[in-house]
C-alpha cells in the first residue's frame, strides 16, 4: 500500500490563455455564415441549397479553427497548445524557451511551435515601450522620487508596462524554468492532428467542387 508524500512545492491552478478578440470575431463570422447559407438554403433553387450547405460544412470548421479553438493551457507539469489544426503537449522539461517576436512561440526539442491564441500586437508593444521611456525619463529628472519608495509606489503603475503577449510569454517562461524539475514534467513533445476540424472542412470542399463541376 503506497501513499503520496506531501511536498513543499507550490501548486498552480491550470491557466488558460485565449484571445478574446478572436472569440468575438469567430462568433460574428459564424453568425454571418449561418445567415447567408441559411438564406441560400431557404430561398435558393436548383443546386444552390446544396452548394450553400457544402460551403457551410467547409467554412464553419475553418472559422472555429482559426478564431474560437486556439488556446494555451498551462499547469504544473506541461504546456498544452491547441492550434487550428494541431494539439501540442509539451512537458516543461522539454521546453527550451518561450518567446515573443513577431509572433508568440515555444521552442522544444529543436522544433518551433506558434501560440495562435497569444497574438502579438506591435502597436501595443510600441505603446508600452514609450510608456517605459517616459517613466524612465521622469525618474532621471526627479531622482529624489526614485529614492523614496513611498513616492515611487505612488507614481509607478500597478503592473509592469509590458504588452499583453509579452506578459503571457514571461509567465510561461517562468513556469517552464520553475517546473522543469518536477517528476511529472518529464517526457517528450507529443503532437496530434485535429481530424475533427480537418475532416469536415475537406469533405465540404470536395462536395463543393463536385457540385460546381456538375452544375
Amino acid at each position: 500500500m503506497s501513499s503520496q508524500q506531501p511536498t513543499d512545492e507550490p501548486v498552480y491552478a491550470d491557466r488558460v490563455y485565449r484571445s478574446s478578440m478572436g472569440i468575438v470575431s469567430g462568433v460574428l463570422l459564424l453568425a454571418l455564415t449561418a445567415w447567408l447559407c441559411g438564406d441560400a438554403v431557404v430561398r435558393g433553387s436548383g443546386n444552390t441549397p446544396w452548394i450553400a450547405l457544402a460551403v457551410a460544412l467547409c467554412v464553419v470548421p475553418l472559422i472555429v479553427a482559426f478564431t474560437i479553438r486556439p488556446a494555451v493551457f498551462a499547469n504544473d507539469d506541461r504546456l498544452r497548445v491547441r492550434n487550428p489544426f494541431r494539439i501540442i503537449e509539451l512537458p516543461w522539461a522539454a521546453v527550451d524557451a518561450v518567446r515573443a517576436g513577431y509572433s508568440a512561440e515555444v521552442l522544444a526539442e529543436g522544433s518551433k511551435y506558434q501560440l495562435w491564441s497569444v497574438p502579438v500586437s506591435l502597436r501595443e508593444r510600441k505603446k508600452a515601450n514609450r510608456q517605459q521611456m517616459r517613466h524612465s525619463a521622469h525618474d532621471r529628472r526627479d531622482p529624489g522620487a526614485s529614492a523614496d519608495p513611498g513616492a515611487r509606489a505612488r507614481t509607478a503603475p500597478s503592473e509592469p508596462m509590458r504588452a499583453g503577449a509579452d506578459r503571457i510569454v514571461d509567465d510561461l517562461q517562468g513556469l517552464a524554468e520553475s517546473r522543469a524539475s518536477r517528476p511529472g514534467a518529464q517526457g517528450s513533445v507529443r503532437v496530434r492532428w485535429s481530424y475533427e476540424i480537418i475532416a469536415p472542412a475537406l469533405a465540404g470542399a470536395l462536395i463543393l467542387i463536385v457540385l460546381i463541376a456538375t452544375r
